[in-house]
């Protein structure tokens, strides 16, 4: 079991509040994506949870028990950090039993656990090795089953993939999704990456400024943000937003449209624009377009065979029923 519950939950540094009271309920077995900007609070709030930092009041809850006040080693969790942490002298076998060892399993079950962590990471070629003979990746993964092997009642990710390539960020995204659908063991993961964020998730926690923004499943949040801030956070590129003339048509102090859902021609359209930067992803290309009285230029996606040019006039049509529309305050009216 790994449902936790946070009631009314603050944090202070002296006298400054970073985490003001917040309230959040993850149930067991969900992958949670605690993500937003640098300094929003996510690892903060992780650290919390994990028993890292103090709470200065409110509650904390874990599978029913107020775990408030009790010391991180008894919490029942595991914790992957930025830092893969690895013991440099020990072996991949080594730095895996050795949460095991600290915790006096016997013998026979610490290799089962091992084992069967090896397996599910695919290490199991590996478990002589010492972390410097491994990749980025692979140390990231030794990590992993160090936390696996505690058999814990929820996983807490803290940016785990911030320090690897790109192309090893991919793969490692899909192998801790792959690995939650094996253990289906509650995944709380912080991310500043929305597009981690998006496909990791089945729930995701917007934050900024220490305050919940929005939790809802990616698709909730990409087709229905609270407000300007989710808005724009979620889904990449950000979503385009508009003041002025053509908000006041929509009745609308500011309104939104995604670059997927705007249509491109050279004959006609609501819109009229020159082509500014293009940025050609193969499948894809991003057409970014100045309009005359508008600050921002509108970013359009379009196939990738578009032959369009930078200086050439276009026309473009939002997808009226995809529109979404923001009053004064940055809330969302539709």
């Amino acid at each position: 079991m790994g449902r936790i519950v946070l009631e009314k939950v603050t944090k202070n540094f002296g006298d400054v509040n970073v985490i003001p009271p917040l309230d959040l309920e993850i149930e067991d077995g969900e992958f949670v994506v605690f993500v937003g900007p640098s300094g929003c609070g996510k690892s903060t709030l992780l650290r919390l949870i994990a028993g890292l930092e103090d709470v200065t009041s409110g509650q904390i809850r874990i599978d029913g028990q107020d775990a408030t006040n009790i010391p991180p080693a008894k919490r029942g969790l595991a914790m992957v950090f930025q830092s893969y942490a690895l013991y440099p002298h020990m072996s991949v076998r080594k730095n895996i039993a050795f949460p095991l060892k600290m915790a006096g399993v016997p013998e026979d079950e610490q290799k089962r656990r091992i084992e069967s962590a090896a397996k599910a990471l695919n290490l199991t070629d590996y478990m002589d090795r010492r972390p410097g003979q491994l990749s980025g990746g692979q140390r990231q993964r030794v990590a992993i089953g160090r936390a696996i092997v505690r058999e814990p009642a929820a996983f807490l990710f803290d940016e785990p993939l911030s320090n690897l390539d790109a192309a090893l960020r991919v793969g490692m995204r899909l192998e801790i999704s792959e690995l939650h659908k094996r253990l289906a063991t509650t995944m709380i993961y912080v991310t500043h990456d929305q597009v981690e964020a998006m496909t990791m998730a089945d729930k995701i926690v917007v934050l900024r400024a220490g305050h919940i923004e929005q939790v809802g499943s990616p698709l909730e949040l990409y087709k229905q943000p609270r407000n300007l801030f989710v808005a724009g956070f979620i889904g990449s590129p950000k979503m385009n937003f508009l003041t002025g003339p053509e908000a006041e048509k929509q009745s609308a102090h500011t309104i939104g449209v995604r670059p997927e859902h705007i249509s491109v021609s050279t004959e006609s359209g609501a819109w009229k624009g020159k082509v500014g930067v293009s940025e050609h992803l193969g499948s894809d290309t991003f057409f970014h377009v100045h309009m005359d009285g508008v600050e921002e230029p509108i970013t359009v996606r379009a196939g990738g065979e578009v032959d369009l040019h930078h200086g050439d006039m276009i026309y473009m049509s939002p997808d009226e029923d995809l529109i979404h529309r923001f009053n004064a305050e940055g809330q969302r009216i539709s």
